[in-house]
């Protein structure tokens, strides 16, 4: 799934906006942005404009975890 958000700004008010688009639909959300790029060059108050996206079928949990005692881990250097 995606998520597109964006900022509209009106004088010193400021308005969060989102919306989602399905996971088959990343050239749709980039479509949108591109729109919402658009208007922010024509001077309207769109900022902020970001898309996050999020997997359905992600094996595991997002974030750090905590590993265990043989987690040894090393970078190599040349």
């Amino acid at each position: 799934m995606y998520m597109v958000y964006w900022t509209m700004v009106d004088d010193d008010a400021s308005q969060p906006h989102a919306q989602v688009f399905d996971t088959t639909e990343m050239v749709g959300a980039m479509q949108f942005m591109e729109e919402l790029r658009k208007r922010q060059r024509a001077g309207e108050g769109v900022r902020f404009v970001t898309m996050c996206s999020e997997h359905p079928d992600v094996v595991g949990h997002p974030g750090v975890d905590v590993t265990g005692p043989g987690y040894n881990w090393k970078k190599r250097r040349r």
